[in-house]
């Protein structure tokens, strides 16, 4: 992977951005999981692998269908001001790109071309693909270069909300505007009376109202990525979603920014949560006060008050101390019936309670150094490409931990499987539901379990674009 390095003196950068990166902590004072003889349990990795049982499937039942579609990276613009418009890269002339939608089962063709001045992939966030279709250059294939092209062929084996975006300087080619989102439908999206794709993002603008060029820069790096403040859903500075009263809404929302982590909000609304990254639920629960970072996706169930006609619900972010807003729901109309069906969960998750008796092995340590380009986010004291692959067992319960030995934020993001948090900071976790990106607080341990069904190298990265870019990035490999 091409990754772009920001030189400066060492003493410089710490005296005047003062990020406490380095920590040399001795020990982990988290808790290693260790059963003593006051801790007895004959729970084992099998015992937790029959827990998951199918919550997930190997395969799935294939419909024959093929959904094709033309997709072309380029050069262009959009009307994201009033007065100007601003250049972008962009695919098929837009920003976000396609929404493409499939039913589960169908076939993905996606006849990819790279007019773009630079070379590019395309990843398929979150959806497991054979490895060969998984978009990252020197793992799974060759980078696209300029007038190339490349076909995407795949059977998505999970319904939900999936994205796509390129694997090369993702610093620069996700924030100029090259996004898109794959939705795939199960029998329950078409009870809704709307099922509507939400795609957050921030950019920096210069003064006159183009995308800031300066990608990588040293503040970004040795903070949380770059952040923009000009925040947008699906290109709009001002996205409205008209509804009638009593509708009910499936709200798919997708973090798209490089950096920026959002804390929702629903106005008062009825919202909860049915889906995170594109995987069901076990219990639904209330979507306001979600942290909702880089990769993420949630799938947010919302009915609208049957006497709510003339009234607007806003809905934003509340992450920093400066609130944005991310859209409304204006309700007008007369009341129509609200669709009555149960809440879509997955009462499959297993709960893997009894996982801190099992132990881990593979441990992931998060941190930063001078290197000779700048500063290097390392995992295990390695930059990328010089990493160590970890084994993860096919079809077999593995354990992973995650130690965030900085003083910044990690969305790491674990290609090829889902996962579900265990611990934070040695302390069970109350998530019932699958993740593909969790969010890794400054100086926070967090344990995950898996429980991987498709073979393959697969990356495990930061999500904020600069920290990976900068080397936070390594591998797993499933066999």
């Amino acid at each position: 992977m091409n990754i772009k390095r920001v030189s400066i003196a060492g003493v410089f950068v710490l005296a005047v951005f003062g990020i406490f990166l380095f920590t040399q902590d001795s020990k982990d004072k988290t808790q290693n999981n260790i059963v003593n003889s006051s801790n007895i349990s004959t729970v084992s990795a099998q015992d937790l692998r029959n827990e998951f049982g199918q919550a997930y499937s190997k395969e799935v039942e294939k419909t024959g269908e093929v959904v094709e579609i033309d997709m072309v990276a380029s050069e262009g613009k959009v009307k994201i001001y009033e007065d100007t418009k601003t250049k972008v890269w962009n695919y098929n002339g837009q920003v976000p790109g396609p929404e493409i939608r499939v039913d589960l089962g169908d076939k993905v063709k996606v006849n990819f071309t790279n007019n773009l001045p630079d070379e590019t992939t395309v990843h398929w966030h979150g959806v497991r693909v054979p490895n060969a279709m998984d978009g990252v250059p020197g793992v799974t294939q060759e980078p696209i270069q300029t007038g190339e092209s490349f076909v995407y062929e795949f059977t998505p084996k999970d319904a939900g909300t999936f994205w796509f975006h390129p694997h090369v300087r993702g610093s620069e080619q996700l924030e100029r505007g090259l996004y898109g989102t794959l939705i795939v439908e199960d029998e329950i999206s078409k009870k809704y009376s709307q099922d509507e794709v939400w795609v957050i993002d921030d950019w920096r603008m210069t003064e006159d109202k183009q995308v800031d060029p300066n990608f990588m820069s040293m503040h970004d790096l040795a903070h949380d990525g770059r952040w923009g403040s000009t925040v947008t859903t699906n290109g709009s500075l001002d996205k409205k979603l008209n509804a009638r009263p009593g509708e009910r809404i499936r709200l798919r929302m997708v973090n798209s920014s490089n950096g920026r982590v959002y804390r929702l909000g629903f106005g008062g609304l009825d919202a909860k949560v049915i889906a995170v990254d594109g995987m069901y639920v076990k219990e639904t629960f209330d979507a306001s006060g979600f942290e909702f970072a880089p990769g993420n996706r949630i799938d947010v169930d919302i009915k609208v008050p049957k006497d709510a006609s003339g009234e607007e619900f806003n809905i934003y972010d509340n992450f920093t101390r400066y609130s944005n807003k991310l859209g409304s729901i204006e309700v007008s109309g007369e009341p129509v019936e609200t669709p009555q069906f149960s809440y879509p969960t997955n009462k499959k998750v297993p709960d893997w309670r009894e996982a801190d008796f099992v132990d881990t092995d593979k441990k992931y340590n998060l941190n930063a150094r001078m290197g000779r380009g700048g500063i290097q986010w390392t995992i295990n004291g390695k930059a990328y490409p010089n990493i160590d692959p970890f084994e993860l067992e096919y079809d077999k319960f593995n354990k992973i931990k995650f130690v965030n030995e900085s003083s910044r934020l990690h969305p790491m993001h674990l290609h090829g499987q889902f996962f579900k948090v265990i611990s934070r900071n040695g302390k069970p976790a109350e998530e019932n539901y699958f993740r593909d990106t969790v969010l890794v607080g400054p100086r926070e341990s967090i344990e995950i379990g898996t429980v991987p069904l498709d073979k393959g190298k697969w990356l495990n990265h930061c999500h904020i674009q600069e920290h990976a870019d900068a080397g936070m990035i390594t591998a797993v490999e499933v066999k």
